[in-house]
């Protein structure tokens, strides 16, 4: 259900799902522990990315444990999950925090 527009960009991204973020995730990021990390954009920017870029595609991680800790329906889960996706897809497109609010 991505928007045309940014499903037809996308660029060598994958979309994955984990149980949680790692240790060495979370203190990457400078979070504790206990944070509800919905997401995560690893890889680099296509407004960075050179002429001849070549590499491993980008990853997109959404952690299932921190969604479901905040939804209590099935309805409340896919939303978190597609704003959660689209939100890192805007990290992949360049954009920061502040700009994806």
């Amino acid at each position: 259900s991505l928007p045309k527009e940014f499903a037809e960009k996308l660029d060598n991204v994958s979309v994955v799902g984990e149980d949680s973020p790692s240790s060495e995730q979370l203190r990457n990021l400078r979070l504790p522990s206990w944070a509800l990390l919905f997401g995560l954009y690893q890889g680099v920017p296509k407004t960075k990315r050179g002429a001849y870029y070549s590499s491993i595609p980008d990853k997109i991680t959404i952690f299932k444990n921190s969604i479901e800790k905040v939804s209590q329906t099935e309805e409340e889960v896919k939303a978190q999950v597609r704003a959660t996706v689209i939100h890192e897809i805007g990290h992949h497109f360049g954009l920061s925090d502040e700009e994806l609010k």
